[in-house]
């Protein structure tokens, strides 16, 4: 199916890969300085500067394509936001300094479509402006969260209020002294359709009853704004903090990753196109056995077979990208489910090949090659294991040569 980027998108595409060149690259260095000078979730003072220069360049808020009249940023298609999402994956920081960085993108299109007015002044306005950052509060560890209908914290109406009872964790970006605020999935009625107990509700961080217990690492690294457990203890919010309604969490959870998706996966592509200039830099420069890296057979096939992955696993974004625009992200569930296979695995792939490229050297701090590989790993997990999203796809392409077929669990 052909697709075409806008006259708009493409220069913002040029835009952001200026920006990147002139402020974020040169800036690398000097950002993970001050960071490693603070405590574990510091903020580099250097974030405001760029971010200051970001909205001053338009390039702000370039994710969200339902931004109301007045909202600061850029309306996009998920097309045309895809080479973005590509550039800043180069560097986990960027997406933060265009305030294009999960779990806020997520957030803010939850809070733009679902929360009432009250709400959206309170919490997406702050967010749109990059005042304060958010949490996403879903997965929990007693149950496997991988199916949503799973989720065990209670959500209670009480008069004019919610009340919730429970402990969720892997919240991520609950760590940041910036994070203000997170949106919590639980159950309103566990009696009713197994699709329609979930509602999801908007939780200020300081909320009476919240505790946040503990940063969880993820290989051992702590990452910026972490991934927190926190238990939720007869937690009250006003009801009009609940987004959408009842019973429509599970739902609202399928439009808010379908997006995420494609952000993740193209900022991916772009960590993978980074570990491939690593590679090639390396074998250029490293010689063993008479000659440089680069004339050995094994590491040109390793280049090939790293150049001809990237850009097939780009076309098939962008293709998910373009069935999301033009036909819903309903009518896209398989192509979504599929990227979030193949992205991480071909991502996982190249960047390994990097790391045996650099020898020694390709496990240590001195290059970003190990975190890449632990930032690509995990997203095997995230918004999904890949074992749910491939029985999805089989369910998908069974149904049509065989309409009644059911899965069976197992």
């Amino acid at each position: 199916m052909p697709y075409e980027f806008t006259a708009e998108g493409l220069a913002l595409q040029e835009e952001v890969k200026k920006f990147m060149d002139e402020y974020i690259y040169p800036n690398e260095e000097e950002y993970y300085r001050q960071y490693h000078a603070g405590a574990d979730h510091s903020y580099p003072p250097i974030l405001d500067d760029l971010k200051a220069e970001a909205r001053k360049r338009g390039l702000w808020n370039l994710f969200l394509p339902h931004l109301r009249e007045g909202d600061p940023g850029t309306k996009l298609s998920n097309l045309d936001y895809a080479p973005i999402s590509e550039q800043l994956g180069k560097v986990p920081f960027s997406s933060e300094v265009l305030n294009c960085a999960a779990p806020d993108t997520g957030n803010m299109e939850i809070l733009n479509l679902y929360a009432t007015d009250r709400i959206r002044q309170e919490w997406l306005k702050p967010l749109l402006n990059g005042d304060i950052r958010s949490a996403f509060a879903m997965t929990e560890p007693a149950v496997a969260s991988s199916d949503a209908t799973n989720i065990s914290l209670q959500i209670t109406r009480d008069g004019d209020e919610y009340v919730l009872n429970g402990r969720k964790w892997f919240t991520s970006g609950i760590m940041a002294d910036r994070c203000k605020v997170m949106i919590v999935m639980g159950k309103t009625d566990p009696t009713a359709a197994r699709h329609r107990q979930q509602s999801m509700i908007a939780v200020p961080k300081d909320t009476p009853g919240v505790t946040v217990e503990r940063s969880l690492t993820v290989f051992g690294n702590e990452d910026r704004g972490g991934h927190g457990q926190v238990l939720f203890e007869n937690a009250r919010v006003t009801a009009d903090h609940l987004l959408g309604e009842e019973g429509g969490g599970f739902a609202i959870s399928q439009a808010r990753l379908g997006p995420g998706r494609i952000h993740h996966c193209m900022r991916t592509i772009g960590v993978a196109e980074r570990a491939l200039k690593y590679m090639v830099e390396r074998a250029l420069q490293r010689e063993a056995f008479g000659s440089v890296l680069a004339q050995k057979g094994v590491i040109q096939n390793w280049i090939a077979e790293s150049r001809i992955e990237i850009d097939m696993a780009r076309e098939y974004v962008l293709r998910c990208a373009h069935l999301m625009d033009t036909i819903g992200n309903r009518e896209a569930a398989t192509e979504i489910s599929g990227i979030k296979v193949a992205i991480p695995n071909m991502a996982l792939r190249v960047i390994d090949r990097a790391i045996q490229v650099h020898g020694a050297m390709g496990v240590t701090q001195d290059t970003h090659l190990p975190l890449m590989w632990v930032h690509a790993r995990t997203l095997r997990f995230a918004d999904g294991p890949d074992e749910v999203h491939k029985m999805t796809i089989a369910r998908r392409e069974i149904k049509k040569y065989d309409p009644n077929f059911r899965m069976i669990a197992g």
